[in-house]
């Protein structure tokens, strides 16, 4: 059965919060809505992988082993910078550390303490 509306906006809620408190957590748990992949990663990546396959093969048909190893390194790279995600957010600068504008919880929070200083 499929989540409602306001479910899935409640859930995408939770969800932002989450990363938003504890990115490591949240990384650790599943997908990252925050992180994407990078076509031009993946591009990128496969062209270098195929170079180093290549080098490989140059250096194993030659017999010569600094280009084979070198295609290896080659080939490697490729394959990490293909799988290397990027972030849509901005960065941080060194130094600064990030406050959440306006968290789910914290608007919890204050509507919490609104109803217990009208209640008194």
């Amino acid at each position: 059965m499929p989540l409602s509306e306001h479910e899935q906006r409640l859930l995408e809620q939770l969800e932002k919060q989450l990363h938003e408190d504890d990115p490591k957590f949240a990384n650790s748990m599943g997908s990252d809505p925050i992180r994407a992949w990078s076509t031009r990663h993946i591009i990128v990546g496969v062209l270098g992988t195929i170079a180093g396959v290549l080098l490989l093969l140059v250096g194993v048909s030659l017999q010569n082993i600094f280009l084979g190893v070198l295609g290896f390194i080659v080939m490697g790279a490729g394959v990490y910078f293909a799988t290397l995600r990027r972030i849509s957010g901005g960065k941080l600068k060194p130094g600064k550390a990030r406050k959440p504008k306006s968290s789910f919880m914290n608007n919890l929070e204050e509507r919490w303490d609104e109803r217990r200083r009208g209640d008194d």
